[in-house]
């Protein structure tokens, strides 16, 4: 794997940090700004909705840019975001602060993606996505705890300028490891991007990525009162449990890359149906603080197992134009991420029970799968029949059957 891999890597890493470092500063930004935490949260999806606004927008923006400018841009503009989040004089601008921090986000992972799948051979390609995601997965294992703990003892605005060094240092590695002639402009421009999201393929490979994270955020928003109310835990072991998560995801998304280089739709399905398995089964895992334990870490690896298969597959489907698309399956993804929640938060006030939000997790992930299974019979009709006297020219595989047999 080439070592410019590592500069997206430490691009996502910065990204994951700032994404979800928020959730832990609450209380502080909230006594510091004067605030209530209730609407502290706003914060939290201000950052959402930039990564929605942006993702598609950025990566149309930009659509004739070499991408190797648009990468290097992007993670200025995240700097820029979380230093202005840093010097804040007010919630109203440290809410414009975190809108403009998530505007970089999807562009980035969309166009790193292309970008990481275009330094090696196709029988790779899975792989260099789940490496650039590595970043983002470790994220939640190293860089949100000490990120969390800096905040706490020198407060929240050190977070805020310690995320911004990370992104200099992305910036730097970004300049230094990726060649230019591995990220040259698209010669499509924006009018074939667009056009790429006029496939159908494209928006199934879309609406299994809402459905499947949406299935993960469903349980994953209400952890901390299935661990606490069912399980047993204290408040002070809850920490320590989600970077049980942040192992389970970094796992599942090494494996995830591994095995859809192989099978990219055996491992969708796969990680799909792993992902019902265990959020129908939180129920009874919850029931003990080991079994509690094992659920949080295996929801974190089939979860993920699944990422590296989506991204590659919605750049498979617009593979004329990838950029717009695999951006868009970010914004997806954050679409998942605010879905996921208001569907478990309404089976919990619904009085369903501490662990019902796993259950509604379950059922998006059989939505997910049904949705898969839309798009491989889409494109199982999009192939012509054999009649056995085609001929084959040099071992060649027709690029519609080879999309099938993935």
């Amino acid at each position: 794997m080439p070592l410019a891999l590592l500069a997206l890597a430490v691009g996502a890493f910065g990204i994951g940090t700032t994404e979800f470092v928020m959730m832990g500063l609450l209380p502080d930004v909230a006594d510091d700004l004067n605030i209530s935490i209730p609407t502290a949260g706003h914060l939290v999806s201000a950052y959402a909705l930039g990564v929605v606004v942006g993702a598609p927008l950025l990566a149309a923006v930009t659509a004739r840019m070499p991408r190797r400018t648009v990468l290097i841009g992007l993670m200025a503009l995240f700097v820029a975001g979380n230093a202005l989040s840093a010097l804040a004089p007010d919630y109203h601008y440290l809410l414009a602060a975190r809108l403009l921090s998530g505007l970089p986000h999807g562009a980035f992972f969309g166009v790193g993606a292309v970008v990481a799948t275009g330094m090696v051979a196709p029988e790779r390609k899975a792989r260099s996505v789940s490496l650039m995601f590595l970043g983002l997965t470790v994220a939640n294992i190293a860089g949100v705890p000490v990120a969390t703990a800096m905040g706490q003892q020198l407060g929240w605005r050190a977070t805020f300028l310690g995320v911004s060094a990370i992104g200099v240092a992305a910036i730097a590695a970004l300049a230094l490891l990726i060649p230019r002639d591995h990220a040259p402009a698209p010669a499509t421009g924006l009018r074939g991007e667009l056009a790429a999201l006029r496939s159908l393929p494209v928006w199934l490979a879309l609406g299994t990525t809402v459905a499947g994270f949406g299935a993960l955020f469903a349980a994953y928003s209400y952890i901390t009162p299935m661990l606490t109310d069912a399980a047993g835990y204290a408040d002070s072991s809850v920490t320590l449990l989600l970077a049980l998560f942040g192992v389970g995801a970094t796992a599942g998304n090494l494996l995830g890359g591994r095995l859809a280089d192989h099978s990219l739709r055996g491992t969708l399905f796969g990680g799909l149906m792993s992902l019902v398995l265990v959020l129908a089964l939180f129920p009874l895992l919850m029931r003990t603080e080991v079994g509690a334990a094992l659920a949080v870490a295996l929801l974190g690896t089939a979860a993920f197992v699944t990422g590296s298969p989506l991204q590659l597959m919605v750049m498979e489907k617009a593979s004329t134009a990838p950029s717009l698309a695999s951006s868009a399956n970010q914004a997806a993804f954050n679409l998942a991420n605010a879905g996921g929640a208001w569907i478990g938060g309404l089976a919990l006030a619904a009085g369903f029970g501490a662990t019902s939000p796993a259950l509604a997790g379950a059922a998006l992930a059989v939505l997910g799968l049904a949705v898969a299974g839309a798009a491989y019979a889409v494109d199982r009709r999009a192939v012509p029949p054999r009649t056995g006297r085609e001929r084959v020219v040099a071992g060649h595989v027709p690029e519609e059957a080879e999309t099938v047999r993935r």
